[in-house]
Order: structure tokens, then C-alpha cells, then sequence
């Protein structure tokens, strides 16, 4: 310890380190250029702020955090589990072989602490890590809590497929199997398990990573679950990698709001995207609804409608969430057009109706493109696209001219 310019030895340094106060034995805990012997000792200090300054100080010497490694103060334990695992994988054997030993041994100690908070950061400093002991990502991996074991099964580059499959046996923590599913260039072998799992969120975060690889026969496994579970059907519906046969297959039970979804960017040419919106179109039809549900429809649109409820928000709210028929007797309501009408113009596959439809019913461009899209299904070379981004590309008098034709004399 220095004294202005004189140098005191260590006992004196400890006698005057007993009269100084926290706030100047905080200054030397913290200063990374403090004599590692004087460091030692206040790591063994009552103070819990002057323990964690010493936790955080790279110049600390080894067997301070040593000490701290078993400290009593959870944040003092979470300090040292910041910085060692932070040392740890920028350490080579040979360079200071027991330095590296000895940081080890503190690192182990620390992804084992009784508190997830102090694992939780070990494991996000090591997530990344190439050069760190095997047996401790796996002993993190393997972890009770989520949130230790998240990050090292989404990201570290040591846990093999093999490795996976025996986290897997030993039972993993629940949630863990779905970050498993967001891992680049997840393989084939690791898509096969997690899709006999029948784990929803992993089977969802399987189908969102494009950069999973999923074989032909294991995405026929996945669209047989996904006719049963509707949570799967938009991420299955946004897959790019999808054969025409799978599009051809999941057409036949997604809402029609996900459909151009489906077909969009998958590379098919324009006759086979309109016979699969023909093919949805044939099964909306062919739902049956009975006359009494007709009338409560009604009667809902309706009350909707004097209260003044049904606006640009809500018609789009109602694609979102597949209330095809309500929106049927909405846009009735809005346009003045008959029930009927307005079913025709739907199922017509005339992109310029539907968006002269919306122009009567008051709405905007930009859900009259939303309704071609995802309520009408009209094929991508018949869609009408806004003028200049925003407003309607034609006038009142050829949205008459197009609703002419749907409106029985």
C-alpha cells in the first residue's frame, strides 16, 4: 500500500486499513492496481459493498475470489460469476495452467450456486463460449430453471446433438425444448424429436426458424398435429422451405386470412396459386350455416353498426381473427349493399370488386387490400394495389360500374 509517495508494508497497510473508512476502502477495492495482498484481506471484509467492489475488480488476485466464491451476499456471489465467467474462456492452458485450474474450480462453484440469479449469469456470459469445460454447459443446460438453461440450449456451440438427446432423456426443464428449436442450422435429427413431442411452443419456434432443417416426412408429422392444434397454423403457413404438395395439404384447414401467407414467396406460378385459393374458397363455401345463425349475425352486425363500432380497426381486427361470416353482415351494414352482394363480390376473385366494395363501406385503401388478401382470396395477378401508397386508384363511378354486376335489378 502506498502512502503518498512511501511504500508501508503489508501489516502496517492491515493496521490502517482498520481506521480507514468504508468509502476509502472502497476506493481501494475497486482500483484494479491495488496490491493484490491488501485486496486478499478485504475480501474478508464485514462490508458487503467493499466484498462486492472486490467481485468486480479484475486485478483481484485468485484466492480473494476464491473467498467470495462462498460469500454469504447473493450479489457479491453474482459480481464474481460476471467476471470470472467473463475470464474463464479468455484463459489458455499454459498461460498460467493454475490460474486457469483455480478459475475453474470457481466457475464450477458458481453454476452450481443456490441461486438461479448467480447461474443465470454464468450461463449468459458462457452461452457463447468454445473453450469452457464441457461438463459445465451441460450441468447448465440440464438445469431446474428456465432461465439458467435457456440460453446455453439456444445458443453454446458445445452441446452436440447427442448431448441434446440425453438432456432430452434425463427430462428437461419445460420451455427448454423450444429453445432447442431456435438453434441455427438446427439438423434433421434435432427436428425429428422435437416434432414427436407434441410440445406446442417448440413445434412453433421449429417452424419459425428458417434455418432449422426439417425433412419431407417430418413436416407431413408436423402438418397432421397442426390439423388439431390452431395455434401452429400461422407459423406453418410462413414456412418458406414448403413443398407444393405440403401448401396443397395445409390449404385445407388454415383460415383464409393466412392463405396468401401460404402461397406468397413459396415460388409457385399463378395457375397453381389460384387453383389453391380456388380450393379454399370451394371449403368456405361449402361450410354450412343455418338460418338461425344467419339471424344472430345479423342482429350482432347490426348492433355493432348503431353503436358505431364497425371501423377500419375493427373490419381488420375481425380478418385477424377469422370472423369471416360476422364480417359478411358487417360490410352489409357499412355498404347498404345486400347480404348477398356482398357474398358475391367475395367469392369472385376480382380484386377491383372487392376494393369498390370497401370504397362503399367507407373503408380505407389499406384495408381493402387486406380484405383481397386475406377475406376474398383473390389471386396474386388480380389484386389491386393502392395509388401512391395510400389512396384508392379509381372514382365513384368505377365503383358503381363494379358493383353493378353484383347487385340483382
Amino acid at each position: 500500500m502506498t502512502v503518498g509517495s512511501k511504500k508501508i508494508s503489508y501489516n502496517e497497510a492491515k493496521k490502517s486499513l482498520k481506521r480507514e473508512d468504508v468509502a476509502k476502502k472502497r476506493k481501494l477495492a475497486a482500483h484494479p492496481e491495488t496490491e493484490p495482498e491488501i485486496l486478499y484481506y478485504l475480501a474478508s471484509d464485514p462490508s458487503i459493498e467493499i466484498r462486492r467492489d472486490i467481485a468486480e475488480n479484475s486485478g483481484a488476485p485468485i484466492h480473494a475470489d476464491e473467498i467470495l466464491s462462498e460469500d454469504e451476499d447473493d450479489e457479491v456471489r453474482a459480481e464474481l460469476a460476471r467476471k470470472i465467467a467473463r475470464l474463464v474462456p479468455n484463459l489458455r492452458p499454459g498461460e498460467g495452467s493454475a490460474l486457469l485450474d483455480r478459475s475453474i474450480v470457481i466457475l464450477e462453484r458458481l453454476a452450481k450456486d443456490q441461486l438461479a440469479k448467480v447461474r443465470k449469469i454464468v450461463a449468459e456470459e458462457l452461452k457463447h463460449a468454445t473453450n469452457v469445460p464441457k461438463d459445465i454447459i451441460k450441468g447448465l443446460a440440464g438445469d431446474e430453471e428456465i432461465e439458467v438453461a435457456a440460453p446455453i440450449l439456444e445458443y453454446s456451440p458445445l452441446l452436440s446433438d447427442t448431448d441434446m438427446k440425453e438432456i432430452l432423456a434425463a427430462g428437461i426443464v419445460e420451455g427448454g425444448l423450444a429453445c432447442i428449436a431456435k438453434r441455427r442450422k438446427l439438423s434433421e435429427d434435432m427436428s425429428d424429436s422435437i416434432a414427436g413431442s407434441l410440445d406446442i411452443p417448440a413445434l412453433t419456434a421449429l417452424l419459425t426458424n428458417k434455418e432449422a432443417r426439417i425433412r419431407e416426412e417430418t413436416m407431413d408429422q408436423i402438418i397432421r398435429q397442426a390439423k388439431k392444434q390452431n395455434a401452429l397454423h400461422g407459423p406453418l403457413s410462413l414456412r418458406p422451405d414448403l413443398s407444393v404438395r405440403a401448401i396443397r395439404r395445409i390449404a385445407d384447414f388454415v383460415a383464409s386470412s393466412l392463405v396468401h401467407g401460404l402461397i406468397d414467396g413459396k415460388g409457385l406460378d399463378n395457375k397453381t396459386a389460384e387453383e389453391i385459393l380456388d380450393k379454399v374458397r370451394e371449403r368456405i363455401a361449402a361450410e354450412p350455416i343455418g338460418a338461425e345463425e344467419e339471424a344472430g349475425l345479423a342482429e350482432k352486425a347490426a348492433d355493432f353498426y348503431r353503436r358505431g363500432a364497425i371501423d377500419d380497426s375493427f373490419i381488420l381486427d375481425q380478418i385477424a381473427g377469422n370472423r369471416r361470416r360476422l364480417l359478411i353482415f358487417c360490410l352489409a351494414e357499412l355498404s347498404k349493399l345486400p347480404v348477398e352482394a356482398v357474398k358475391k363480390i367475395l367469392v369472385s376473385k376480382s380484386g377491383r370488386a372487392v376494393t369498390a366494395l370497401a370504397w362503399q363501406a367507407g373503408l380505407k385503401m389499406r384495408t381493402a387490400y387486406e380484405m383481397q388478401i386475406k377475406l376474398a382470396l383473390v389471386p396474386p395477378s388480380q389484386l389491386v394495389p393502392a395509388k401512391d401508397g395510400v389512396d384508392y386508384p379509381f372514382d365513384e363511378k368505377e365503383v358503381e360500374f363494379q358493383l353493378s354486376y353484383f347487385i340483382d335489378e
